[in-house]
């Protein structure tokens, strides 16, 4: 009998058959997280579609909302995503800048930079987004400075958001190791190029993720600038059709609508750049 006629069935290792059950494991986590999320989005949705559902003996009626405002508003509202968008790019771009600038001072040994940065990021921290946006918008007036509401809102944000970013750019500069320093040094390096061509580059690739955390939530906190009631933003919008015609329940509902697309959108850009750069570490 030929050895080679019949394919012989070659037992799976311990390690193969552990990996097997991990997947199929994560596999059936992930399904039944689906199924919570459908259900959780079905029980959303029939909250507000003014629709009777009868289970067994019991009838539950849910939120009639007024579709023909909806959708006649639509365009209106939705108009105001551009200006959500440059809101929010403009301010995590001054942000970050702030940040590193309060992270270099932070980790400074000259009194007075240190002094600066540490100063800068208590006063910002101990007080609140919504005062800050005010001073700039309505207090500045008062000393002849009379900024524009996007200009107020957007230094108001990238001010705010900078003092709690510079310790993400704090702890990414800090975990450069020590020893890369010295031997850049040790090579003929200055300072200012061991910062630009060492430090930098690494520490980067470990503030990326958590400043994509801190655009997602600055897309929503840029609704606080709608206050000046200069900034024909999303929240603007919303407000504004909403109490001309006295539908402030549906307005709110499309724009939560709207910030929580954005919000999966962002969050499935930022979760890619992370797979991205997390490639470095296998």
């Amino acid at each position: 009998m030929n050895i080679f006629s019949k394919k012989q069935d070659v037992p799976k290792s311990q390690a193969e058959l552990i990996y097997q059950a991990q997947a199929n494991k994560e596999r059936h986590f992930r399904t039944n997280v689906g199924i919570s999320w459908f259900i959780l989005l079905f029980i959303l949705v029939f909250t507000f579609s003014g629709q009777d559902l009868t289970i067994g003996s019991k009838t539950f009626s849910g939120i009639e909302i007024d579709t023909v405002f909806m959708a006649n508003n639509l365009s209106f509202i939705a108009g105001g995503l551009a200006e959500t968008i440059k809101i929010s790019i403009m301010s995590i771009a001054l942000a970050m800048m702030l940040a590193l600038l309060a992270a270099l001072g932070r980790l400074s040994t000259f009194p007075p930079i240190y002094a600066l940065s540490t100063f800068y990021v208590s006063l910002i921290r101990g007080t609140p987004l919504y005062l800050q946006i005010f001073f700039f918008f309505l207090a500045l007036p008062q000393l002849g400075i009379r900024l524009p509401g996007i200009i107020a809102g957007v230094l108001a944000l990238g001010l705010n958001y900078g003092a709690y970013m510079s310790e993400i750019f704090r702890a990414a500069l800090s975990s450069v190791g020590k020893g890369q320093r010295e031997a850049a040094i040790a090579i003929g390096m200055t300072p200012a190029q061991t910062m630009r061509r060492i430090v930098l580059p690494q520490a980067l690739r470990f503030a990326i993720p958590p400043t994509g955390n801190e655009f997602i939530a600055m897309t929503k906190d840029s609704a606080l600038v709608s206050a000046t009631g200069f900034v024909h933003e999303l929240m603007w919008r919303s407000v504004k059709v909403g109490r001309a015609q006295f539908h402030t329940l549906e307005a709110l509902i499309m724009a939560a609508i709207f910030y929580w697309g954005m919000t999966l959108i962002l969050s499935y850009v930022q979760n890619r750049i992370e797979a991205r750069l997390s490639k470095g570490d296998r």
